[in-house]
């Protein structure tokens, strides 16, 4: 059953610890198949890729069945409410992400060296896209719409169709987000395709988006041939709410995140214990309803928490050391908490923000930091297709004013050239 803490326990730090330390990644041992799926690719290119692909996902293809032609793609279609969904979706995530673009900077320091940096967009992005059950069309847009807002010139998309099965609605987000190719593969045979490239497919210059094990270790295999974005692991929430929400509204939240995946996590924090308890008998009452509820049961029977805490004063440390990919503050007032709060990937305000109108249609992408990297990165932006050049300009006077130290430095760390590259310069001029 769900895991229940009190912060006033004698216990509680080392039931905390225990909490934090569970097991929340299936760790398959699937590096050296990966491996050699990699290599195969690499070698063998297209061949490689339809092997794989028949065996994995029941699917022959041949070279020229590779991609979705462009006339599948514009023939692709859905009911008209959903396609008006993720047509206002993409109109506000492209909204926020134009609002991020950074500007170039130019200026002179105090001695006169010219000084900035340009931004560049990457020139190709792959983008990988779960298939099958996990086909999830907000994330095209969510990984897609940033890269094109961004100014990413070629965008190729990765989506598995096992046993010939694609969803229409992944097509349709593709079409209205800008991808300039689609492609029938997935696993790790994908990754590797866009990573070196075959016959068909011109490699990229970075990768983006979730998938499985064998995806996520293909990945961090071709880190370096080309970048990556985040590693994604199982989805994750936290919630604090007082006892003046609807122990409905809070008990939805939770399982929001707890119905992605067996090893996601769903917590709550409240001062309110009476509440909190409220809250459990309200999950158990929404799982007896929902249609497909043996994942989400799971998930917050095995994984998931309430902690109840005399004050919510408390929180802000917790919520730091969890480090959650998103956090609501459930609160009539949530700003004075939420100032506190160093570490989350996403922070949804007040008690009419659940998190699910940020997987959808509030505007930040939803491809956020998992398990506890909220402590170090971010949720993908426009940054993560754009590249920074840096910029400097001396003249002479301004080579006279800082030239001498760098001499000094390149000598004392042993390094005659850089000392001589500067020093005959500042020899010419003062002669």
């Amino acid at each position: 059953m769900v895991a229940r803490l009190d912060s006033t326990a004698a216990d509680f730090e080392a039931q905390f610890a225990a909490l934090l330390a569970r097991k929340r990644s299936a760790e398959e041992d699937v590096d050296g198949v990966v491996a050699d799926i990699l290599a195969a690719v690499r070698e063998r290119g297209d061949a490689a890729l339809i092997e794989f692909t028949e065996r994995f996902d029941h699917l022959v293809l041949k070279p020229e069945t590779l991609r979705i032609g462009g006339a599948e793609i514009a023939a692709a279609t859905a009911p008209a409410a959903e396609i008006a969904a993720l047509e206002r979706a993409a109109e506000r995530i492209a909204d926020f992400h134009r609002r991020q673009m950074p500007d170039d900077q130019s200026f002179r320091d105090d001695v006169g060296v010219e000084l900035g940096y340009r931004w560049n967009a990457i020139e190709a992005i792959g983008l990988y896209v779960p298939g099958g059950k996990a086909a999830y069309p907000s994330s095209v847009l969510m990984n897609a719409i940033p890269a094109r807002v961004a100014g990413v010139g070629r965008l190729a998309m990765m989506v598995p169709s096992p046993g010939g099965e694609l969803n229409p609605l992944v097509l349709v987000a593709a079409r209205l987000a800008g991808v300039d190719e689609v492609w029938r593969l997935g696993g790790a045979q994908a990754v590797a395709a866009l990573a070196y490239g075959t016959a068909s497919l011109r490699p990229v210059d970075k990768i983006v988006g979730p998938g499985n094990a064998y995806v996520a270790a293909a990945k961090r295999q071709v880190f370096g041939v080309v970048g990556i974005d985040l590693i994604a692991g199982p989805s994750e929430i936290l919630v604090v709410a007082d006892g003046a929400n609807d122990p409905a509204w809070i008990a939805a939240d939770l399982l929001s995140q707890a119905e992605h995946d067996e090893l996601a996590q769903a917590v709550l924090i409240s001062d309110d214990a009476s509440f909190a308890a409220t809250v459990t008998e309200a999950v158990e009452a929404h799982l007896a309803m929902l249609p497909r509820p043996a994942v989400a049961r799971q998930s917050w029977h095995d994984l998931g928490a309430v902690i109840v805490v005399p004050s919510l004063d408390q929180a802000p440390a917790l919520i730091d050391r969890i480090a959650p990919e998103h956090l609501e503050l459930a609160l009539d007032k949530p700003e004075a908490l939420f100032d506190q709060v160093r570490h989350a990937g996403a922070v949804f305000l007040g008690r009419h923000t659940p998190e699910a109108v940020g997987d959808y249609v509030a505007g930040p992408s939803h491809v956020l930091p998992t398990s506890g990297s909220a402590r170090f990165s971010s949720g993908l932006s426009v940054f993560d297709f754009l590249k920074r050049t840096t910029i400097m300009r001396c003249g002479p006077a301004q080579l006279a004013a800082i030239g001498p130290a760098a001499v000094t430095l390149a000598e004392a760390e042993g390094l005659p050239a850089h000392a001589l590259s500067v020093a005959l310069r500042l020899a010419d001029e003062g002669s």
